[in-house]
């Protein structure tokens, strides 16, 4: 029986490094019925929302989505896809598993990095509650709520135990923000009393950030709020070779989202040399999601091994080839 799943390509190098991966998901002989689902900038434009009625429906359909990026605008135009799936299918835990590949020349290259990042996803300075006081003076709302802070630190504390980690770090600002971060810190804390076999400390956001580029390779999986997990997700990404190789999950309590992180790159969309390398990975969350673990297990194995070989890389990877060649060599790999 196949598995009933929503792809949404997205645009820009979306469709490309989409039917990359749905190729690669084919090869590991795990039926899926693929229900495409179109998501562009234009088509948001013309509908006039970021998530068009089409786009949930199929998601609630099948409750499990595979996301290609879709172009944001900056600084005006409408919200962000993104922002717009995680509120509507309260989609609770964003889940971004950052390691060292084999081969990929990186500063870090050296170390073994091996961390599990858990952003709360549904509130913080995302609630997009802000207004303009007066001309010229905004104000924006940080919203923290026990619900939420709760929710997310017992899915990362569950997800440490089923997974074997040994460490969380809960990361805030609760020295000076000592109500809203507070609130979130104190609820880390209570959660973490359940889980005595899971080492638990805390870092404030501005020191973690140090720690993550002088010795990353001491981090486990990290627990933080919306806000903080955006931007150090990101710059955990950057120790390992960038957004373009990082996985991304969305998880909810009746919905999945698996996407790529990175941007759109409209400037070389169509040329066939987009990196892939991210939607793989974040599919390989999927199949685990969908208790597919040896097909997940095969297909990490060879993503792994066609970088260690490192003669079918892109460009933005150090190599010559193209979209097609990297993906063709992870296929033979994975066979």
């Amino acid at each position: 029986m196949a598995y009933k799943i929503t792809l949404i390509p997205g645009d820009g190098i979306g469709p490309e490094v989409a039917d990359a991966t749905v190729r690669v998901l084919e090869a590991t002989g795990v039926a899926i019925d693929w229900e495409k689902t179109e998501l562009s900038a234009s088509i948001i434009e013309k509908s006039g929302t970021s998530l068009p009625p089409h786009v949930l429906e199929s998601i609630e359909r099948t409750g499990v989505a595979l996301k290609g990026p879709v172009t944001t605008p900056i600084a005006g135009g409408f919200k962000s896809v993104n922002v717009a799936i995680r509120k509507q299918l309260d989609l609770f835990a964003n889940v971004r598993p950052v390691f060292t590949l084999p081969g990929l020349k990186t500063r870090f290259q050296d170390v073994n990095i091996d961390m599990v990042i858990f952003r709360e996803n549904t509130e913080d300075l995302y609630s997009g509650l802000e207004h303009e006081v007066v001309k010229d003076v905004v104000e924006s709302l940080k919203i923290i709520t026990r619900y939420a802070s709760i929710r997310i630190a017992r899915y990362a504390f569950e997800y440490a135990k089923k997974n074997g980690r040994r460490k969380i770090t809960a990361v805030h600002k609760a020295n000076i923000m000592k109500l809203s971060d507070g609130l979130f810190i104190r609820c880390c804390r209570e959660i973490a009393t359940e889980y005595p076999e899971i080492a638990y400390n805390e870092l404030i956001v501005d020191n973690a950030s140090m720690q993550l580029v002088m010795r990353p390779e001491t981090f486990d999986v990290l627990l933080l709020p919306n806000l903080y997990g955006d931007i150090v997700s990101d710059l955990a990404a950057g120790l390992v070779g960038g957004l373009g190789v990082v996985p991304g999950a969305n998880m909810g309590e009746n919905h999945a989202v698996f996407e790529a992180v990175h941007g759109s790159a409209p400037d070389i969309a169509g040329h066939g040399i987009a990196n892939p390398t991210a939607l793989m990975s974040s599919s390989i969350l999927m199949l685990r999601h969908l208790g597919e673990g040896l097909a997940a297990d095969r297909l990490q194995k060879a993503l792994a091994l066609t970088f260690r070989e490192g003669t079918h890389l892109t460009r933005d990877l150090g190599g010559s080839c193209g979209t097609k060649e990297f993906t063709d060599a992870v296929i033979k790999n994975l066979v």
